[in-house]
This record gives structure tokens, C-alpha cells and sequence, in this order.
């Protein structure tokens, strides 16, 4: 009996073994953080922060900045924002959604997490696309004054 259960957990240990080694490959944005100057017209301007993640063709990205403050107390899910990207061959992605956490008057505004397609080899950047948001009716056109750093967002 001993002899079975030790040649069971054998058996079960090269199977998941054999399991790892075939298992696909993590796909994995990078970098995972950019940072970026923004200006926003009359609704003010500074640094922004733009956090990338992907599964596959999913992607989202996530904004904050100083940029723009909430003009009074936010809630969840109620700005609608359109981040456009700007693609290395041409082109542009966009991530799209009404999401934003909770916001108290003069906090720093996010949004995100928009969801958004991208294809292996993807390389996007906000320079040249832009940020717009619908909050309470008014839209917000921002758009980064140069590139962002470290560099564009390549999605393997």
C-alpha cells in the first residue's frame, strides 16, 4: 500500500510539473507605471500618473492627478472618461468607462479602471492622445505636454 501511495504522489507531482512547463506565459505590460505633465485648459494642469495592467487583449488604465481637483464631493462611478492613446506605428487605442472611486471636494482626481484592447507588441503613449472626462455635465479635455515617463507602455 505504501508503495501505491508513494507512486500516486510521484505521479501527481510530474504531472503538475509537466503542467507548469506548459502553462502559457504570464502576459505583462511594461512599465507598469508612467508619469506625465498634463494640461487641462482652464481647469488647471500638473503631473498625472497613468497605471497599466493587461490579461491577455484586456487592458486597463488608471489615472490620477493634481492636475484636476474635484470640485465638490464625487461619487463613485460618476465621471465618464475617455482616455485616448496614441499608438508607436500609428494609430490610437482608447479605454473607455464610468468608473472613479468616491472623491471629497478638492481631492486629486481618478479614474479608471478604463478598459481598453491592446494586441501583442503594443506600444502606447499619452503624448499626442488625451484625457476626457463628463463630470457633473462639464467636459474636461486634458492632454500631456510631452512624453510620458519612463517611456511608452509596451504590452507583450
Amino acid at each position: 500500500m505504501k508503495r501505491i501511495a508513494t507512486g500516486a504522489a510521484l505521479t501527481v507531482g510530474a504531472l503538475a510539473v509537466t503542467g507548469l512547463a506548459f502553462a502559457p506565459a504570464a502576459l505583462a505590460v511594461a512599465p507598469t507605471t508612467a508619469t506625465l505633465t498634463a494640461d487641462c485648459g482652464s481647469f488647471g494642469g500638473g503631473a498625472a500618473t497613468l497605471t497599466a495592467t493587461q490579461n491577455g487583449t484586456a487592458a486597463t488604465m488608471t489615472l490620477k492627478s493634481s492636475a484636476v481637483k474635484a470640485p465638490i464631493g464625487l461619487g463613485a462611478d460618476s465621471i465618464t472618461s475617455t482616455l485616448t492613446l496614441v499608438k508607436a506605428g500609428g494609430g490610437t487605442t482608447t479605454f473607455t468607462a464610468k468608473e472613479n472611486p468616491a472623491m471629497a471636494a478638492g481631492d486629486d482626481v481618478q479614474v479608471g479602471p478604463l478598459p481598453g484592447t491592446v494586441a501583442s507588441g503594443d506600444s502606447l503613449e499619452a503624448f499626442g492622445g488625451s484625457l476626457k472626462m463628463s463630470v457633473l455635465g462639464i467636459t474636461i479635455t486634458c492632454t500631456a505636454t510631452g512624453p510620458q515617463s519612463p517611456g511608452p507602455f509596451v504590452f507583450d
